[in-house]
C-alpha cells in the first residue's frame, strides 16, 4: 500500500489487544483503530484477524473440547502457555514447522488435560475452509469503510500450513498490501522524519558540545549529491575518532561518513582533515583499501570547520583485539590479513602517487620525537616525571634513518574494517597522522595492544592474556612476519620503537584530556584522557629501560655516545658536618637535567626528606643490628642455622614498624608509590651503601637478593592475578623466594645455555631439568620459585627462554644438597642444587609469554646492579673502619700497627679505591635515573667489574691487618671477603663485563 497515502497527517497511537481472549470475551469485537492524535476524521481502520474478521480461535477451541470431551480450557491453557517462547507463539513467528508446532502442542495438552489430546483433529478444524472464513458482517464492514476513502489493513500472525502456503483466509483485495518493503519503509521514513532502521554499529547520537548544523549541512549534500536526494537525514556520531569527530550519515539510499576537525582552538598542524583527503584519494587510485573520498569542504561556514565526505563502508570493525567468539586459525588469519595491508601500504610508490611532497624525506624520528615534545609541552597541565625523562631519553636514543615510506601514523586493528565472511582488509581508516617517514614506527604502534591491559579503556589490550591459546602472533612474531613480507632484516632498536609509540600516545591523550576540559574532546571517555596520558608514559618509560634482547648496536653519528660530566665542590652549609666532604655534578649540556636529577655523591646532597630517611637507617643500624650481629653471628653457625632467627624476625617489625621497609623499589617501576619508598637509584644507592655495612641489614629492612629482583619482576611485569597473589606476603616479609636459572651441566654465564625443559600439556606447563646455586631456596620461608626454562629450543637463541612463577609446594621439586661459599653454607636462605621433575604448573603461571624469559632476566638486573655494587661499597667501608680500629689498638714490633708504613699505605689504597668506585656506581645510578639503562650501559658494565674486585681488595687488606681473627665468625670480614669474590662471577664473569666494555670502547671511542 501507499503508507504516504494511509498515514498522513499522523503520528498515530495504537491501542493493542490481545490476540487471544478468554472464552466470556470471544466475538465479533470492533476493529482496532489508528486515530489521529489531535482528534481529527480517521484516515485508516487497522482489523485484527482472531476474532475480528474469523472466528476467534479461543470460540473455536471451546467448542471442540465439549464435543471431543476434552477438559474446558485445555486449548486456551496451551495457547498461553510459556508466553513469548511458548509453542503457540513460536509457531507463529515461523520458528517451529507445522509438524514440530503439533507434536510439542499435543505433548502440552495433554499433560495439562492429564488426557491424551487430539490436536491434529483441533488444527484442521481452526484452518478447514468452514471455520477460518471471513466473517460477512466485517466483510461488508470493510466494503463501506473503502466506499469512504479510507484505507484497510490487517494485523496478523499468520502461519505456514505444510502445504508451504500462509494461512491467511482473507480476501486480500479489501485490504492495502505492501508489495514493496523497502519503497514502503522509505515513505515511512520521510512521513515521520526520522530513521527506522537500525543504526550502524559503533555509532551513537551526536553530543551536545559535537553537534553540527543539520540543515546547513543537508544542504551542502543535496547540492553535492543533486536529485538522488529525498527524505529525512541521519546523522550519528561514530564512538571512535578520538581527535577528528567521525559521524555516520544516511540521506535517502546514500551511506557517507563525514571526517571534520574539532571546534575551538587547535595546536598548529593538528587534525589536518585536509591531508587525510588527499592521502586517500592518492592510495586508492594506488591500490590500498581505503574508502572511496567524495568531497573536501574547507568552508567553516557550513558546520564550523572544515571536514571531507567519503563513503560508508560497511562491514567488520574489531575494538577487541583477542577477537572473541573466533577460532585460533581466524583469528591468525586477521592479523595475519593486517600485517599484509601494512606491508601494501609501506610498499606503495608514492612518488608515481603523488604524494612525493606529502612529507619531508629524512630525519624523520627526530622531526617526529621534537613534533611529539612540543604537542604535549602545549597540552601539558601538569608534571608527569614519565614524560620528563622520555624527553631527555628520546633524542640520546634515536636509530639510523629506515627508507622512507608512506607512514599511516596510527595503524592498529580498530583502525581496519575487514569483510565479514572472511580475513580480508576492505578498508584502512584513520589518516590524520599520516606523512612521510619511516616505515618501522607503523609497525610498533600496530603492537601497542599486546602491551597494554584488557580493561585500558581507549584501547584494549593483550596483556596477560595467552596468545597462542589464542592463535595471535606474539609482538615479535607479528615483527619479523612483517620483515619476512617485506624482505627486511629485523631492526636492532626494536625497544626504541616502542618507546616512542607510547610516548607519542601519552602525548594524544594529554591533548585529548586538555580538550575535554574545554569541551572540545569528542569521546566519552576524554576525561580518563589525563591518568591515561601517565599510564602510558610509564610503560614507554619502561621499555626505553628495558633490558630487551633486542639492544642498541650503535648511536647515530651526529650523537656521539662520550657524556661530559664536570664534579665540582658545592659550597659549605653551615649545617654540614665538619670534615665531610659534599659534591654535586651536572651534565655539561643540560641545567634542566640537573635541577631534575643532579649525581649527589655524599648523603649530605640528599633532599632533605631522603636525608631524613637516610639518618633514620644510620640510628637505626647503629641501635639494633650492629650490637645484635654477634647473636645473629652464632645463630648462622649453631645446629638451628636453617630456621630463621627469632632476633632477626623481631628486628624486622621494628624496622617494618618505624617505616625503614621496602626502601628498594625505584620511581621509574613505581612511580604511584604503591610498593615502596619511590625513590631513586641515586637516593637508594645511599642507603643501600649503610644496609650493605651489615650482612643481616638487607634483609631487616626487607631489602634483600633475591626478593628484591623478584619483587621488581612482579611489578613490572606480572599480571595482576600474579601481582595479588605473591607480591603481598613478598612485600610483608612473610616470605621468601628465590631464582632458578643457573645450571651444572652447562655455562650458565651465557644464559641462553640453560637446558632446563618447559613444555605444555593439557593446559599446564611441565619443567624438567636441575638447577643449582639457588640462593634462598633452602629456607623454610621460601614460597616461590622464579624459574627459567626452555620452551621452544628451536626459536631464535633470545627467544627460547620462559619464565615461570612455581610455588615451592608443587609436587617435584627435590632440594638435592646445599652448597656452600668458602665452606659457609649461608643458612637460612643457603644455596640450593635443585631438581625439577614433571613439575607441574598452570599456564596462568607464565610471566609475559612464551620466549621472554632473557627479555625479562634482562629487565629484571636493572637497579639490582647498583644494589650490588653499593652494597659492596658498604662491606668496604664497614671493613676499612675495623681495620682502621684494629691498628690502633695493636702493637707489633715496639709500635702500634697504625705507624708501620704498610698499613698506612693499605688504608690509603682503600681510601682511593673505595672512592673511585663509588662516584663510579652513583654515576651509573645518576644516569640510569635521568637517560635509562640503555645510556647507562657503558657505566654498568665498568661498575660490574670494578666493585667485587675493589671490595675484594679492600676487604683483603683488613683481614690481613686482624691476623687469623680475620678469619674467624668472630668478625664480618671473612663473610664479606666470600660475598666479594662470589660477587665477581654471581652477577656476570669479569671476563663479560671487560669483554663489554671493551666493544663500546672500540666502538665509540675511535
Amino acid at each position: 500500500m501507499c503508507l504516504r497515502r494511509l498515514l498522513q497527517f499522523l503520528p498515530l497511537q495504537r491501542t493493542w489487544r490481545a490476540a487471544f481472549r478468554k472464552h466470556g470475551q470471544c466475538g465479533h469485537q470492533g476493529a482496532w483503530r489508528w486515530t489521529h492524535s489531535e482528534g481529527g476524521p480517521y484516515r485508516a481502520v487497522i482489523f485484527d484477524m482472531g476474532g475480528v474478521l474469523i472466528p476467534s480461535p479461543g470460540r473455536v477451541a471451546a467448542e471442540w473440547e465439549v464435543q471431543n470431551h476434552i477438559p474446558s480450557g485445555t486449548i486456551l491453557k496451551a495457547f498461553i502457555s510459556g508466553g513469548e517462547n511458548g509453542p503457540w507463539m513460536t509457531f507463529m513467528r515461523g520458528e517451529l514447522t507445522e509438524e514440530d508446532f503439533l507434536q510439542e502442542f499435543g505433548r502440552l495438552c495433554s499433560e495439562i488435560a492429564e488426557t491424551s489430546v487430539p490436536v491434529d483433529s483441533f488444527f484442521s478444524l481452526l484452518t478447514s475452509e468452514q471455520v477460518a472464513k471471513q466473517l460477512p458482517v466485517m466483510t461488508e464492514a470493510i466494503t463501506q469503510i473503502r466506499a469512504k476513502g479510507l484505507k484497510t489493513a490487517v494485523l496478523s500472525n499468520n502461519f505456514y500450513l505444510s502445504n508451504g502456503k500462509s494461512f491467511l483466509p482473507l480476501d486480500r483485495k479489501q485490504f492495502d498490501v505492501v508489495d514493496d518493503p523497502e519503497v514502503a519503509v522509505k515513505e515511512l521514513e520521510a512521513l515521520l522524519g526520522f530513521t527506522l532502521r537500525k543504526a550502524p554499529p559503533n555509532t551513537r547520537p551526536m553530543s551536545k558540545t559535537m553537534e553540527i548544523p543539520v540543515e546547513s549541512l543537508e544542504k551542502h549534500l543535496k547540492a553535492l549529491l543533486g536529485t538522488r536526494t529525498t527524505g529525512p537525514l541521519e546523522l550519528r556520531q561514530f564512538d571512535h575518532g578520538q581527535s577528528n569527530p567521525t559521524y555516520f550519515i544516511r540521506l535517502a539510499e546514500q551511506q557517507l561518513v563525514l571526517r571534520k576537525k574539532p571546534p575551538g582552538t587547535l595546536l598548529p598542524s593538528a587534525h589536518a582533515v585536509e591531508r587525510e583527503f588527499r592521502v586517500m584519494k592518492a592510495l586508492a587510485n594506488a591500490g590500498i583499501p581505503v574508502p572511496k573520498v567524495l568531497d573536501l569542504c574547507e568552508d567553516s561556514s557550513v558546520i564550523g570547520t572544515p571536514f571531507y565526505l567519503m563513503e560508508y563502508c560497511p562491514g567488520l570493525i574489531y575494538k577487541d583485539p583477542s577477537l572473541p567468539g573466533l577460532e585460533p586459525s581466524q583469528r591468525q588469519a586477521i592479523y595475519t590479513a593486517m600485517n599484509r595491508v601494512l606491508c601494501r601500504i609501506h610498499s606503495v610508490d608514492f612518488k608515481a602517487a603523488g604524494l612525493g611532497d606529502y612529507g619531508k624525506h629524512g630525519d624523520y624520528i627526530p622531526r617526529q620525537v621534537q613534533t611529539w615534545i612540543k604537542q604535549y609541552r602545549a597540552s601539558e597541565t601538569s608534571t608527569l616525571p614519565a614524560m620528563e625523562r622520555l624527553i631527555e631519553w628520546l633524542p640520546l636514543h634515536l636509530p639510523r634513518q629506515q627508507k622512507v615510506t608512506v607512514v599511516h601514523g596510527d595503524f592498529r586493528l580498530d583502525n581496519l574494517v575487514f569483510h565479514p565472511e572472511k580475513p580480508e582488509v576492505l578498508a584502512v581508516l584513520d589518516w590524520e597522522l599520516s606523512t612521510l617517514g619511516d616505515p618501522l614506527v607503523d609497525v610498533a604502534f600496530s603492537c601497542l595492544a599486546h602491551h597494554l591491559p584488557p580493561s585500558f579503556p581507549i584501547l584494549r589490550g593483550l596483556s596477560g592474556c595467552d596468545l597462542t591459546q589464542l592463535g595471535i602472533p606474539t609482538a615479535e612474531e607479528y615483527f619479523r612476519m612483517y620483515c619476512l613480507h617485506m624482505g627486511i632484516p629485523p631492526t636492532d632498536n626494536w625497544n626504541f620503537y616502542m618507546a616512542f609509540s607510547f610516548f607519542r600516545v601519552a602525548a594524544i591523550l594529554q591533548g585529548v584530556y586538555k580538550r575535554s576540559l574545554t569541551g572540545q574532546a569528542s569521546s566519552t571517555t576524554a576525561e580518563q584522557s589525563g591518568k591515561l596520558a601517565e599510564f602510558t608514559s610509564e610503560l614507554a618509560w619502561e621499555f626505553a629501560i628495558k633490558e630487551g634482547f633486542w639492544v642498541f648496536k650503535e648511536m647515530p653519528a651526529t650523537k656521539p655516545l662520550t657524556r661530559p660530566y664536570h664534579t665540582w665542590a658545592g659550597p659549605r652549609s653551615l649545617l654540614s658536618t665538619p670534615g665531610v666532604r659534599s659534591y654535586t655534578s651536572h651534565p655539561e649540556s643540560s641545567s634542566a637535567r640537573a635541577s631534575k636529577g643532579a649525581l649527589v655523591v655524599s648523603p649530605e646532597g640528599l633532599s632533605p626528606s631522603v636525608r631524613a630517611l637516610y639518618e633514620q637507617l644510620k640510628q637505626f643500624m647503629e641501635r639494633h643490628v650492629y650490637p645484635a650481629e654477634p647473636a645473629l653471628r652464632s645463630h648462622q653457625a649453631s645446629a638451628e642455622r636453617w630456621t630463621p632467627a627469632p632476633l632477626l624476625e623481631e628486628l624486622k617489625e621494628k624496622a617494618k614498624a618505624e617505616g625503614l621497609w621496602n626502601l628498594f623499589l625505584p620511581l621509574e617501576t613505581d612511580p604511584e608509590r604503591k610498593y615502596g619508598a619511590g625513590l631513586t637509584n641515586v637516593e637508594y644507592a645511599h642507603l643501600c651503601e649503610l644496609m650493605g655495612m651489615s650482612l643481616y641489614a638487607p634483609e631487616i629492612f626487607n631489602c634483600s637478593a633475591p626478593d628484591t629482583g623478584n619483587m621488581e619482576l612482579l611489578v613490572r611485569y606480572g599480571t595482576e592475578e600474579q601481582k595479588a597473589r605473591w607480591l603481598p606476603p613478598l612485600l610483608e616479609g612473610r616470605a621468601r623466594s628465590c631464582f632458578a636459572m643457573t645450571e651444572p651441566q652447562v655455562a650458565s654465564s651465557d644464559a641462553t645455555n640453560i637446558e632446563s625443559s618447559i613444555r605444555e600439556e593439557d593446559g599446564f606447563y611441565v619443567i624438567n631439568g636441575r638447577k643449582w646455586w639457588i640462593s634462598g631456596i633452602l629456607d623454610p620461608r621460601c614460597q616461590l620459585c622464579v624459574f627459567m626454562g626452555k620452551t621452544d629450543p628451536h626459536a631464535p637463541r633470545h627467544q627460547q627462554q620462559s619464565v615461570l612463577l612455581v610455588p615451592m609446594d608443587t609436587p617435584g621439586i627435590k632440594v638435592i644438597r646445599p652448597l656452600t661459599v668458602y665452606g659457609l653454607d649461608d643458612a637460612p636462605g643457603g644455596h640450593g642444587e635443585v631438581l625439577f621433575e614433571q613439575v607441574r604448573v598452570p599456564k596462568e603461571s607464565m610471566v609475559l609469554g612464551p620466549g621472554r624469559g632473557f627479555e625479562i632476566a634482562q629487565g629484571r638486573l636493572g637497579p639490582g646492579r647498583i644494589h650490588h655494587c653499593m652494597r659492596l661499597i658498604g662491606h668496604s667501608e664497614r671493613a676499612l673502619a675495623l681495620m682502621k680500629a684494629r691498628v690502633k689498638s695493636r702493637v707489633a714490633f715496639g709500635k702500634p700497627l697504625v705507624e708501620q708504613g704498610t698499613i698506612l699505605a693499605d688504608i690509603a689504597q682503600s681510601r682511593v679505591e673505595i672512592e673511585q668506585a663509588r662516584l663510579l656506581v652513583l654515576k651509573a645510578a645518576h644516569l640510569m635515573d635521568v637517560a635509562g639503562n640503555k645510556a647507562a650501559a657503558l657505566e654498568i658494565a665498568m661498575i660490574k667489574m670494578v666493585a667485587p674486585s675493589m671490595a675484594y681488595q679492600v676487604i683483603d687488606r683488613a683481614i690481613q691487618a686482624f691476623g687469623a681473627a680475620g678469619l674467624s665468625n668472630d668478625y664480618p670480614l671473612a663473610q664479606f671477603f666470600a660475598w666479594a669474590r662470589a660477587l665477581r662471577f654471581a652477577d656476570g664473569p669479569d671476563e663479560v663485563h671487560r669483554a663489554v666494555v671493551a666493544k663500546m670502547e672500540l666502538k665509540h671511542r675511535i
